[in-house]
């Protein structure tokens, strides 16, 4: 492990190549080895980011989906073979009888995506004709996906799924009677001192939080993401967080404050093989080497957003790179993966 200057002096030189805004914190144990910020948070006042500023991390927030689920499963409520149409009284009649949490979890379920990666290339052709304005609850997503054909058998294979995880969402609202947002923000943020995380609603943002940007590097112009994506975020991602509050979720999960250990344990399992080295687990991505993980990972991009985070188990270390411009925090992360951990 190189220095602490080092590591400081590598991120600072990777930032000012990208033109990076946004924070990174990297701790080794209880020893902070990074803590900066770059760019700004209002480009139009020239307000700063700052290692407190809350970001966006988009689909980083399927962690928290996934942590809900298991709480659920410990409870007894529901099992992770548990059928949909027994967790969830919502009518699909495409979907196919047999799909189980464990599956919209491992993004194996074979349901159709609201956003298909395969079919799609921008986001925010999605709200053309669903206005972003009225996209506030679990529910208002269903038009985008429920009356849809099956893309192939449920388990068959791996295929990300954003809409695997709004339904997921609207079982933790039937199975607790609470909405998704308040569930997660009392039984996960609050448990894990995370006061400054939230799913706050778009144009109501509070003070502190980043504005997510848009660049178009050809015209050399910029604009805001508040058209670009939902009002306010739920279970597929969307949540405001800080990196020191990502930090707090990573030591409260590795120490069982969320989940028992063995619950724990599941939820970083390696459920399925994405590719080569990388897996997935519930809500969380993993890579492995000759059946060791030496990294968990959280990632997040949407229009005006950009987010990972990171765990290395062997070297007991963590960072996390929140940022409101859609790249920088993938490159960070490969610099220090590269030269400092050498891996």
């Amino acid at each position: 492990m190189k220095n602490f200057l080092d590591i400081n002096q590598l991120i600072s030189d990777e930032s000012n190549h990208n033109n990076f805004s946004g924070a990174v914190y990297v701790k080794q144990d209880d020893e902070v080895l990074a803590e900066l910020a770059f760019g700004y948070a209002d480009r139009a006042e020239k307000r700063l980011n700052h290692p407190t500023t809350r970001f966006g991390i988009a689909s980083g927030s399927k962690l928290f989906t996934a942590i809900g689920i298991c709480q659920l499963v410990e409870e007894g409520l529901i099992t992770f073979e548990t059928h949909l149409a027994d967790a969830l009284d919502i009518n699909f009649p495409h979907f196919d009888e047999d799909i189980t949490i464990h599956q919209l979890l491992t993004h194996t379920s074979g349901i159709p995506d609201y956003f298909d990666e395969e079919e799609m290339d921008d986001y925010e052709d999605l709200w053309r004709d669903y206005p972003v304005y009225q996209i506030e609850t679990l529910k208002d997503f269903l038009p985008l996906f429920q009356k849809e054909q099956m893309k192939f058998n449920p388990g068959q294979r791996f295929h990300y799924n954003n809409a695997g995880y709004i339904i997921l969402g609207l079982i933790l609202e039937q199975q607790t009677g609470r909405t998704f947002t308040e569930y997660i923000e009392a039984e996960v943020f609050q448990k894990c001192g995370m006061s400054d995380s939230g799913y706050f609603v778009m144009d109501r943002l509070p003070e502190n939080t980043a504005i997510g940007y848009i660049d178009n590097e050809e015209e050399q112009t910029w604009r805001t993401n508040i058209f670009s994506i939902p009002k306010k975020g739920g279970s597929d991602g969307g949540a405001y967080t800080t990196a020191y509050d990502i930090m707090k979720l990573w030591e409260a999960l590795f120490n069982f404050e969320l989940l028992s250990e063995d619950m724990t344990k599941q939820l970083l399992l390696p459920r399925v093989q994405v590719n080569g080295e990388v897996h997935y687990g519930y809500g969380i991505w993993m890579n492995q080497r000759e059946n060791h993980i030496y990294k968990y990972h959280l990632m997040g991009y949407d229009p005006g957003v950009s987010f990972r985070t990171s765990v290395y188990p062997d070297i007991r270390m963590k960072m996390v790179i929140p940022s409101n411009v859609e790249s920088g925090p993938f490159e960070i992360t490969k610099v220090i993966e590269g030269t400092v951990l050498n891996t």
